[in-house]
């Protein structure tokens, strides 16, 4: 474990509990990228020094305290400028690093596939291009250390040509990657497979839900940014209706725009669903600044057209009265089994108020057709009547589905 010392500056326009939950956060990201907190200097201030980030009696104090503690890094709560950081370095001795670089590191441990490994070296090359004037060798080397670590034994050179062409081959080799994953959600888009999209902020509890609803054994921890690479399953809700379900990247403030940019393709699986299930922490204390967050990335994304299903999570560990700011929303704990089937009846009988209402007559040799009915639509009603030898079957399907069009030929005859 790395000893590591944190630095915040209180913004003027922030309030006390927003500062918190931000300093809070910086903590755990620093535990989820394997460092120890030893220590956290703080200033408020209107703004930003220029220079150093910092005031300079505030530095002195920062200089003082990595004397004491000697720890190996020192991160900062807010993006700093190629200047800041290495003026803030010079002073007082340590390699210093911030949010932003701290986050794309932890993206480096967290990437499995292909796809999520380029993208997190593209965002971090993006990301220290500027920053490697006059940071020293040992600093600008991806390698040993949090905020050094890549993918695979990358090295990171102080070249910026060698960079630059790294970029535009990685650029390229995405854009092949990126190009078999849209083929791929063609094909699901052509099997006319309903998709929904788990969304939420990092550590809401995504992976949990998305295991016990689809079966599935990824990652579950109580760390920040558990899953990386996007996953999607098949789910099947109450009538027998099946859709894909997808879990995504946890979303969080102050997201490195490299990074944003970078997992563009990983994000469009939300903008390519027909419904999204946003997770939200509802024991958290600032759940509802991330709510927003994930809103705002949805809007940016131009997702936010879609149905969306709020979903408070947690309830077990709450300590007071919830009250919700979204709706349509359910309140729940993942780990309980009722409660998950909450959800799942929750999505049908809203997937079902955007269908249209179908009544129709099966032969009893019609077996292929039961099941796609039973499959791609949310069967409400299936007996059999004896007299005509078929089944007589109700049920809501999407208006535009093909069987739509089958439907409404048998009904009208």
């Amino acid at each position: 474990m790395e000893r590591v010392l944190l630095m915040a500056v209180h913004h003027q326009n922030q309030t006390l509990e927003r500062f918190q939950s931000s300093l809070d956060e910086l903590q755990a990201l620093t535990k989820t990228a394997g460092g120890v907190v030893a220590g956290i200097v703080t200033q408020k201030r209107e703004r930003l020094h220029p220079g150093t980030y910092f005031g300079a009696g505030k530095l002195d104090e920062l200089a003082e305290l990595v004397e004491q503690e000697e720890p190996l890094l020192v991160i900062s709560n807010d993006e700093l400028s190629p200047g800041q950081l290495k003026n803030i370095s010079n002073h007082i001795g340590v390699r210093v690093i911030d949010r932003s670089q701290l986050i794309l590191d932890i993206f480096a441990t967290r990437a499995h596939t292909r796809e999520g490994k380029l993208q997190v070296e593209l965002a971090q090359m993006q990301y220290l291009l500027p920053r490697l004037y006059g940071q020293g060798t040992e600093m600008s080397r991806l390698g040993a250390g949090i905020g050094t670590r890549g993918p695979g034994e990358t090295k990171l050179e102080t070249d910026r040509r060698h960079i630059r062409r790294r970029i535009d081959e990685i650029k390229h080799q995405l854009k092949a990657v990126v190009s078999h994953r849209s083929r791929y959600r063609e094909r699901r888009k052509a099997n006319q497979a309903f998709q929904i999209a788990l969304v939420g902020y990092t550590n809401a509890g995504k992976s949990t839900i998305f295991n016990r609803l689809t079966g599935n054994d990824s990652l579950e921890q109580d760390q920040l940014f558990a899953t990386l690479d996007p996953m999607t399953r098949r789910m099947r809700l109450p009538s027998g209706f099946q859709t894909l379900l997808t879990d995504t990247v946890g979303f969080i403030q102050d997201l490195p725009t490299a990074l944003i940019a970078a997992f563009r393709s990983t994000l469009e699986e939300v903008t390519e669903a027909d419904f999204i299930i946003h997770m939200v922490n509802s024991a958290h204390p600032d759940h509802e600044q991330q709510q927003a967050t994930v809103l705002k990335l949805l809007k940016d994304l131009e997702a936010d057209h879609l149905p969306i299903l709020t979903v408070y999570n947690k309830a077990d560990l709450l300590t007071e009265d919830f009250i919700a700011s979204a709706h349509p929303y359910l309140q729940i704990s993942a780990f309980k089994e009722e409660d998950r089937r909450l959800v799942m009846e929750k999505v049908q009988e809203m997937i079902q108020e955007t269908s249209e209402f179908y009544d129709t007559i099966v032969p009893a040799t019609g077996g292929r057709l039961l099941d796609k009915l039973t499959q791609e639509t949310i069967m409400t009603k299936r007996t059999y009547n004896e007299a005509l030898d078929a089944y007589e079957v109700s049920g809501y399907v999407l208006p535009d589905h093909p069987l739509s069009h089958q439907l409404k030929g048998k009904n009208e005859a």
